[in-house]
């Protein structure tokens, strides 16, 4: 059996202005599916196990109830305040060890990635799940590259474990690094993307944090109270850490399986208009929209009044009651970092 946690945070900036941090791009409907990404990673994760447990921040603990109806809400772990993944997973982890067993396998996938392949994210995740338990470690998923990709962290590989299994030693974690250095990682066949999927027990956790990051070993053992003020107060102290670079990047004996599925994390409108159904001339529209000339563009209006595009290529466009977006889908990578000037700006008024 294995545990899934459901990593629902997010500052809903890069889909500005479709997601906000009000409604950040998880609870989003994308296309023409009846279903948040929440809901479809949540309806993937039950083909897995039946134990799901969902990390919330506390403004969109609302929506996530109202989307996932079914879930029983004891399992609903509620962040009073966002203080990064390593304090997310260390309290997921905390309140767990409050009725889980200690040395059962717990999956953190995240809530806002897009994957159409379900029998192989299943099969990947059973073998991640039974070679943490066999081996007491943390064990990784990385995605084969397809191409050299500038915008992801890579994991490198160190050997194979054994010969029965598709698993392998982790060398070294690399940076986000520039196109000539993704070549040559891509032709190497050494690397796989590092998309954030680790599989461990509550007790293969706590000791590797003794081990190397006793700090987040200390918020462990101050957060594993059942009292929710306490809780909240404890957490709210906390200094904001990134799991990589707070925990998994220091460990030594890390395992890393290449996933047996598709994936892609939706962080750009370019990212967007991949997994949406586009025409034939390779666009996406929704709303009140009129194209001539245009190709390989989205384009989704929220509002009551027509939007057109005429003789453009490339290009997004989104019209909402929060704002109105035109950028090329080539600069979409900026548009998170534009979302954040517009909240200084505003509220510096």
């Amino acid at each position: 059996m294995v545990i899934i946690v459901i990593i629902a945070g997010g500052s809903g900036t890069r889909l500005w202005p479709l997601s906000t941090p009000e409604y950040p791009k998880h609870l989003l409907k994308i296309g023409d599916s009846t279903e948040s990404i929440l809901q479809i990673t949540y309806r993937r994760a039950r083909r897995l196990t039946n134990k799901i447990y969902i990390v919330s921040e506390q403004s969109h603990a609302e929506h996530v109830k109202d989307q996932i109806a079914d879930m029983n809400k004891s399992r609903l772990i509620v962040e009073p305040a966002r203080r990064g993944t390593a304090n997310c997973i260390v309290a997921a982890l905390a309140i767990l060890a409050q009725s889980e067993d200690p040395d059962e396998p717990i999956a953190f996938i995240h809530a806002d990635h897009y994957i159409r392949d379900v029998a192989g994210f299943v099969n990947s995740f059973k073998l991640a799940a039974e070679m943490s338990k066999t081996q007491k470690r943390i064990v990784l998923i990385g995605v084969e590259p397809t191409y050299p990709a500038t915008g992801f962290g890579y994991i490198k590989k160190d050997g194979q474990l054994d010969k029965e299994h598709f698993v392998y030693k982790v060398n070294s974690f690399k940076e986000k690094p520039d196109f000539k250095t993704a070549q040559k990682y891509y032709r190497s066949g050494e690397y796989l993307w590092n998309c954030g999927y680790f599989v461990g027990s509550i007790n293969t956790f706590k000791h590797k944090m003794e081990s190397y990051a006793p700090d987040l070993l200390d918020s462990f053992n101050k957060l594993s109270t059942v009292q929710v003020a306490v809780f909240n107060e404890t957490y709210l102290t906390l200094k904001d850490q990134a799991i990589d670079y707070a925990l998994i990047e220091k460990v030594k004996d890390l395992l890393v399986i290449p996933a047996g599925f598709d994936w892609k994390d939706v962080g750009s409108f370019a990212d967007l208009s991949d997994v949406v159904e586009s025409d034939e001339l390779g666009n996406y529209m929704a709303g009140d929209v009129y194209l001539d000339e245009v190709s390989n563009s989205f384009v989704d209006n929220k509002e009551a009044k027509p939007v057109v595009v005429i003789g453009l290529d490339n290009i997004v466009v989104v019209n909402t009651d929060k704002g109105i977006l035109v950028a090329t889908k080539d600069m979409s990578q900026k548009v998170g970092d534009m979302a954040k000037k517009i909240s200084e700006w505003r509220g510096a008024k």
